[in-house]
């Protein structure tokens, strides 16, 4: 969080509170650990002028925020009397209430119940704060993880294009230099006597030949024996001296790993007049030297495709999840619960894959959803809906571009169908509709139903077969129904891991 959060936060509420509990119009401030004001509130004084300009012209003055204990501290000023409270979070000193009074000789009795509401106002505010970096936190690692998915998805569409060989770690190195605005992107593997690079100049390096020697010398060996990427931005970096010598450039280089040995390096520089190399910048760095370590030794084999698959779909799942807390696990439990009912009814290999992956990325259009219709608890409104019936077709528009994932494309796109030809987004009507599809759309109603939301706790086992058998041949197709029933007759250890309630016995289903 950035250090001028405190002046992110709302405090109008707060202004509304004190007035409510003390029956005052305070003159009411926040102001930051340093003094400075976050924000005030005029109040019924209209002696002293605005509260801000004058608890600036006391620190001007030399005013020092002293504290004694942690109560409700006082400072009495030639024109008025200024009461303050320190705010604290976990972190330490956050900050200041401050109130403007009348200056008196002695405390009112009135002042006890403003010390007391301070105190209250204060754990609210701390408690606000912290919420505030949680939220900035997972929206920064949201921001990181779709750098990745963008990343992952250029190298997937840039293999299937390509034939194995040099030329296809210049495309890729290519790709790497636009996507992290690099001016050279290198692949350095000594082993074999390869140095592929790709340039993306923000300013000529007219020494670009001595830049590849120093790649494939040094910094290859202090990287092999690290094991570990490496981040050089400071001109002062001792390690410039022995590593890089002394070549006015910021660098990245990371490890490309294969059987636990370092078999080359991928390496960003920069003129030192460009940003820094950062955290994010080092996490994506690894993630492609990690799918350039099975290109180089295997060129794709397709043990390394499905590990690349994998990563993507579980990247682009926890994307559209961390959006909304309550739904977080929904896609693997559709997944499982669709799996299970795809295994019996002993389905083909090509068809089983394809549901493996529709059922698990059936939900990965939500990602473009806004967050205040995706979260939001209550009823939404026609044009809210709306919004949510466009998921399926978006998740058509991603999965697309991906080959691999062509036959799973369906299930994703028609799970939300109607069998009497009501759903979304084509209208299709019972085995028109992908069987998969229909199989997805059994899964997700069930973990719907049974999974907790904003506005209501989940239902029952019990309450989720009901309403499934209800929707029988208007919403789900009653034939995949029956499997469901079968499958969960058997009583499967899925529905205790799931933390699925069930109903006392005796009562009906």
């Amino acid at each position: 969080m950035q250090p001028d959060a405190l002046h992110e936060l709302d405090y109008t509420r707060y202004a509304r509170w004190l007035r409510r509990v003390t029956g005052v119009e305070h003159d009411f401030a926040v102001c930051d650990a340093s003094g400075a004001l976050a924000w005030a509130a005029r109040g019924g004084n209209d002696s002293g002028g605005d509260i801000g300009s004058w608890i600036g012209a006391r620190c001007a003055a030399g005013f020092a925020w002293a504290c004694i204990g942690d109560g409700m501290q006082r400072h009495d000023a030639e024109d008025a009397t200024l009461l303050y409270m320190a705010i604290h979070g976990k972190s330490g000193l956050l900050g200041y209430l401050a109130a403007r009074v009348a200056r008196l000789a002695e405390a009112p009795t009135a002042w006890d119940l403003l010390a007391e509401t301070f105190e209250d106002i204060a754990a609210g505010i701390a408690d606000d704060h912290a919420a505030k970096r949680e939220l900035d936190s997972m929206a920064l690692e949201l921001s990181e993880r779709y750098e990745e998915l963008h990343l992952v998805y250029a190298i997937d569409k840039q293999v299937q294009q390509l034939e194995p060989g040099a030329d296809l770690f210049q495309k890729l190195l290519q790709s790497w230099a636009e996507h992290m605005d690099a001016d050279v992107a290198a692949f350095v593997k000594p082993g074999e006597n390869l140095c592929v690079h790709a340039t993306n100049l923000s300013a000529p390096i007219h020494n670009l030949d001595l830049v590849l020697v120093e790649m494939r010398g040094d910094l290859y060996r202090f990287t092999h024996s690290a094991r570990a990427p490496i981040v050089i931005n400071d001109v002062d970096d001792p390690r410039r001296a022995y590593i890089f010598t002394d070549l006015p450039y910021k660098l990245l280089c990371c490890p490309v790993i294969h059987d636990r040995s370092v078999v080359a390096i991928l390496v960003l520089a920069n003129h030192l007049a460009k940003p820094d190399f950062s955290n994010s910048d080092r996490k994506l760095g690894e993630l492609l030297a990690n799918q350039l370590s099975g290109l180089s030794k295997m060129y794709g084999a397709l043990a390394e495709t499905q590990k690349f698959n994998e990563q993507m779909a579980n990247a682009l799942i926890e994307a559209v999840e961390a959006k909304d807390p309550y739904t977080r696990g929904h896609s693997e439990r559709v997944h499982y619960i669709a799996m299970q009912i795809g295994e019996a009814m002993h389905l083909s290999t090509r068809d089983t894959d394809d549901l493996f992956w529709g059922s698990l990325l059936h939900d990965v259009g939500k990602i473009g959803i806004p967050d205040a219709v995706l979260c939001k608890p209550g009823r939404l409104t026609r044009d809210e809906f709306t919004f949510i019936m466009v998921h399926p077709e978006r998740s058509y528009e991603i999965l697309r571009h991906i080959d691999r994932l062509k036959g799973a494309v369906p299930g994703a796109r028609h799970h939300q169908e109607k069998y009497d030809g009501t759903g979304y987004p084509h209208g299709l009507k019972g085995n028109d509709i992908p069987l998969n599809a229909r199989i997805i759309a059994v899964a997700d109603t069930y973990d719907s139903i049974t999974s907790s939301r904003a506005y209501r706790a989940g239902r029952s086992h019990e309450v989720a077969m009901a309403e499934i058998r209800r929707v029988a041949g208007s919403q789900l197709d009653p034939s995949i129904i029956k499997v469901f029933e079968d499958v969960c007759a058997a009583e499967p250890e899925w529905i205790a891991r799931f933390n699925i309630a069930r109903e006392a016995v005796g009562v009906a289903a």
